[in-house]
């Protein structure tokens, strides 16, 4: 995982951190700019490990001319 943190409380809440100043350069496309991914699907933390989440997170590149 890049820049992806789980956490489960005890009341069963899944949260998810991305700290969204992180940059991981730009995607193969070249169309966007990777702040953070879970890299395909993974599991909860357990005891949800049952559970799975696939993430990314990025943002547009903006064009410079228009």
């Amino acid at each position: 995982m890049k820049n992806v943190s789980f956490e489960v409380s005890e009341d069963s809440i899944l949260t998810i951190v991305v700290d969204l100043k992180q940059s991981f350069g730009t995607s193969k496309s070249g169309k966007s700019e990777i702040i953070g991914s879970t890299e395909g699907n993974v599991s909860a933390p357990e005891p949800y490990d049952d559970v799975k989440v696939g993430l990314n997170v990025y943002r547009g590149k903006q064009d410079s001319v228009r």
